[in-house]
């Protein structure tokens, strides 16, 4: 087969610093977690689900039986999860640092 699923996600994961962004995303998927980082459900339960998706070996249109279809499947889960969930990352990086640049400094009047 020319393209399995491996080749697949090492193709996806070069997409514009997308190994650089890993640790962001675990990052703000914590910080989401906690209640800190406002950001829909849908936004990143999406894209990490179709991560999920070509990473597993359950398929609805599976390689072994119709090649050419079972690649495209992963191909258009990917090409729809990867920038969705980069765009995420760069939300989120902005927030952190907009968050960072406006600390409150404990103050007296007078």
């Amino acid at each position: 087969m020319k393209y399995s699923k491996l080749h697949l996600a090492k193709q996806a994961i070069s997409h514009k610093g997308f190994i650089k962004k890993i640790p962001d995303i675990f990052r703000m998927v914590k910080m989401w977690k906690k209640g800190e980082y406002p950001m829909r459900s849908i936004d990143i339960i999406l894209p990490l689900l179709g991560l999920l998706y070509v990473i597993s070996p359950i398929d609805l249109l599976p390689e072994v039986a119709i090649p050419v279809l079972g690649v495209m499947d992963d191909i258009a889960v990917l090409s729809l999860t990867i920038p969705k969930l980069i765009k995420e990352v760069d939300k989120f990086l902005l927030w952190e640092a907009e968050r960072k640049h406006t600390k409150i400094i404990d103050a007296e009047i007078i």
